[in-house]
C-alpha cells in the first residue's frame, strides 16, 4: 500500500472510509438517487461496483477481482429480492421512527446479504468471517438509521432534496468507518494466512 506509511489502524481505517465515501461520490455520477422503488438491480450492481473498485486497491492483489466481483453480486442480489439498493435510496415514508425501524431492519438484513457475499472474496475459515458478515450487517443497521435523521432533518429545514443526498453521504461515511474497523482486522488475518 503505496499510501500508507505504517501498517496502522487508524491508517488503514482512514483509507478503507475515504475509499468506501470515494466510491459512492463516484456513483453519484452514475446513479440517480432516488425513492425505494426507483432503484433497480443495474443501477445498484453499478453503485457496488463502484464502491468495490477503490476499495479492492486496499486489498491484496489476489483478492482484488473477488472483492469487485463479489460486492457486485451482493448488491445486485439485495435489490433483486427487494430489500433495495440501500445507499441510493431515500425512504418514501418521511415519518422519522418508521424511517429509523425500517432503516435499522433493511439495514441489518442488506448488511447481511452483502457480507455474506463478500465472504466469498475473503477465502477463509468460518471463524474469521462470520466477524465480517456481522460487522457489515451491523454497520449497515447503524448508519441508515442514522444517515436517515440526517437526511430528514436536513430536507425539513432547508426544503431540498439534496438534505436526504447528505443523509446518504452520512450513511456511506458510517459505513466506511465502521467496516474499516474490521476490514483492517481481517486483512491482518488473511495476511498472516499467507
Amino acid at each position: 500500500m503505496p499510501f500508507v506509511l505504517k501498517n496502522t489502524k487508524f491508517n488503514f481505517t482512514f483509507l478503507w472510509t475515504l475509499a468506501t465515501f470515494g466510491g459512492f461520490l463516484l456513483s453519484l455520477l452514475l446513479i440517480e438517487v432516488g425513492e425505494k422503488p426507483d432503484i433497480g438491480v443495474l443501477e445498484a450492481a453499478i453503485g457496488g461496483f463502484a464502491i468495490a473498485l477503490p476499495q479492492s486497491c486496499l486489498l491484496k492483489p489476489i483478492y482484488y477481482i473477488k472483492w469487485i466481483l463479489s460486492s457486485f453480486l451482493g448488491w445486485s442480489i439485495i435489490t433483486a429480492i427487494g430489500i433495495g439498493g440501500l445507499g441510493w435510496i431515500v425512504p418514501s415514508n418521511e415519518f422519522l421512527p418508521q424511517r429509523i425501524l425500517s432503516g435499522a431492519i433493511y439495514g441489518g438484513l442488506g448488511g447481511l446479504g452483502i457480507g455474506l457475499t463478500q465472504c466469498l472474496a475473503i477465502s477463509q475459515p468460518f471463524s474469521v468471517v462470520w466477524r465480517w458478515m456481522f460487522v457489515s450487517s451491523t454497520s449497515w443497521a447503524i448508519a441508515i438509521p442514522l444517515g436517515s435523521i440526517v437526511g430528514t432533518i436536513l430536507r425539513l429545514l432547508t426544503q431540498l432534496f439534496l438534505g436526504e443526498v447528505i443523509g446518504l453521504a452520512v450513511t456511506w461515511l458510517l459505513v466506511g468507518i465502521l467496516t474499516g474497523i474490521n476490514a483492517h482486522k481481517l486483512r491482518l488475518s488473511i495476511g498472516s494466512g499467507d
